[in-house]
C-alpha cells in the first residue's frame, strides 16, 4: 500500500540548508487507520505533502500502492492525486458558492466523468456521510462539523486508495470532532485506508496505529490494540438540546 524508505527532505535557503525530515521509514497496508501525531515543527505537514504527491523527498523512495512516485512526470502526478488519493484538511476548502452536491463532484469534473455517473457517486457518498437530505445546500448554511462531512465526501468520491487527513478535526468543538473521528473509523471499518495527521495524542488513540515524529524522526510506531471508540463517546454525551437548555 504505502512503503516509505529512508525518506529525507532538506530545504535550502541562501546558504542554509534545514533537514525536516530525516531518514523515515515506515509501511502501512491496505485497510490500516494509522495517526501520525508530533508536535508542531516535527516534519508532519512536509511528509504529508510528500505522501499527498504535492512535494518531492530529496532523497529516499516512496511508493504508492506499488508505484515509486519519483518516477511519474507532472501529469502522471496529478492523475495520483486525483484518482489515488482523498484530501482532507483542517480547512475545509469547499467553494462556498456551490451545493455540497456540486462540491462533492468537483474531482469528477476535473476527470470528464459522465454527468449522470457523477452524480450518482456524488450521492451516494454524500448519503454515506449523513448528509443526503442536505445535498443542495450550501456550505454557508451547514455547520463546522457538516462541512468537514462535506469534505471527507469529496474525499470519497473518486474511490481514493488512501484517505490522507490533515489535523481534520483542529478547527471543530469536541462534539464535531467526535462526529468526524467516528465516520472515519465508520470508514476504516467498510475497507477504507486512513492517514491522518494530528498534533493532539487524544485525537491519535482513535486509530489502530500510531506512528511518533519528533525532530523529523519516527521515535515511535505502535499498534493500539482497543483505540478509543469515537461513536460510544457520542453517546455518553449530553444531548444537543439538553446543552442547550442548561446554558
Amino acid at each position: 500500500m504505502i512503503e516509505v524508505e529512508d525518506l529525507v527532505k532538506t530545504y535550502t535557503k541562501g546558504n542554509v540548508e534545514t533537514e525536516v525530515l530525516k531518514g523515515v521509514s515506515f509501511r502501512i497496508e491496505e485497510k490500516e487507520f494509522v495517526s501520525i501525531m508530533g508536535p508542531s515543527g516535527t516534519g508532519k505537514s512536509t511528509l504529508m505533502n510528500i505522501l499527498g504527491a504535492m512535494d518531492k523527498p530529496t532523497s529516499g523512495r516512496y511508493s504508492l500502492d506499488g508505484v515509486d512516485v519519483a518516477t511519474l512526470d507532472d501529469d502522471d502526478l496529478s492523475l495520483l492525486r486525483n484518482r489515488s488519493i482523498g484530501f482532507v484538511f483542517q480547512q475545509f476548502h469547499l467553494l462556498d458558492r456551490a451545493t455540497v452536491l456540486r462540491n462533492v463532484m468537483l474531482p469528477l469534473v476535473y476527470e470528464d466523468e459522465d454527468s449522470g455517473d457523477a452524480r450518482a457517486r456524488a450521492e451516494d457518498v454524500i448519503e454515506a456521510v449523513g448528509l443526503g437530505e442536505r445535498i443542495h445546500y450550501r456550505p454557508t448554511e451547514l455547520s463546522g462539523g457538516q462541512q468537514q462531512r462535506v469534505a471527507i465526501a469529496r474525499a470519497m468520491v473518486t474511490d481514493p486508495v488512501i484517505v490522507l487527513a490533515d489535523e481534520p478535526t483542529g478547527n471543530l468543538d469536541h462534539r464535531n470532532g467526535l462526529e468526524i473521528l467516528a465516520l472515519f473509523q465508520r470508514l476504516n471499518a467498510e475497507g477504507r485506508t486512513i492517514l491522518m495527521i494530528t498534533h493532539d495524542r487524544e485525537v491519535a488513540e482513535y486509530a489502530n496505529r500510531v506512528l511518533v515524529l519528533r525532530d523529523g524522526r519516527v521515535v515511535e510506531d505502535r499498534a493500539i490494540s482497543e483505540p478509543r471508540n469515537a461513536e460510544e463517546e457520542l453517546s455518553a454525551l449530553p444531548s444537543e438540546e439538553a446543552t442547550a437548555k442548561s446554558a
